[in-house]
């Protein structure tokens, strides 16, 4: 039998967890078993378990990629030579996830995630470690905006990361009970609060 590549190996993955994903989404963490995945990705049983050992291996593996896809982006707004300009990058890109019509399973699934990771230890410490590392990196954005002179002095750095990252759990949340997201009327309210945290130079920089 032929050995399949590393790539082979990891689109097969993907398409194990985007099946689970999508099974998640429509029928929650409790009413979808293997078999329903198994159905869904058109892979057998015993493919599935070549990759995953139990559902809830599954759940973590959804969280750990999350994880990965924020540090990418993370590094990016890192990457930006303004801080100011790293930080705004970061809001652009999750305020663009909450109307992405393609994101719409992932953020029901990230909500379930959340209720499951008061249960589950492994959930928990996935769902926790990937929100304090975000919260981490959008602290140092502010303190190098302060070291900058950019970014008023009596800010609190890790305040500020913990309300961004609640005022955008919570518009999750609203976005996936289907309430309405305007977008703009965001933005320009994001816009209003990022400038209340600058200093006079760093308002005229990015006036």
């Amino acid at each position: 039998m032929p050995k399949i590549t590393e790539s082979q190996r990891e689109t097969r993955r993907q398409q194990i967890l985007d099946a689970a994903l999508r099974c998640f989404s429509r029928d929650g963490f409790h009413n979808t078993t293997t078999a329903d995945i198994v159905r869904e990705s058109g892979v057998s049983q015993g493919t599935l378990y070549l990759y995953f050992t139990t559902k809830d291996d599954i759940i973590v593996a959804l969280a750990d990629d999350r994880r990965h896809g924020d540090a990418l982006l993370s590094a990016l707004a890192q990457s930006e030579q303004d801080a100011v300009d790293g930080l705004g990058l970061l809001l652009e890109f999750y305020g663009r996830s909450l109307s992405d019509p393609n994101r719409t399973d992932s953020r029901r699934v990230s909500i379930q995630g959340w209720a499951e990771a008061l249960r589950n230890p492994a959930i928990h410490a996935s769902i926790v470690g990937n929100t304090a590392a975000v919260r981490r990196q959008i602290a140092a954005l502010i303190a190098r905006g302060q070291a900058d002179g950019q970014v008023r002095a009596d800010v609190d750095p890790d305040g500020v990361a913990q309300t961004l990252i609640a005022t955008f759990q919570g518009l999750t949340l609203q976005a996936s009970l289907g309430e309405v997201i305007d977008l703009a009327a965001i933005g320009r309210t994001m816009d209003g609060m990022l400038l209340g945290l600058l200093t006079p130079a760093g308002r005229a920089a990015h006036a």
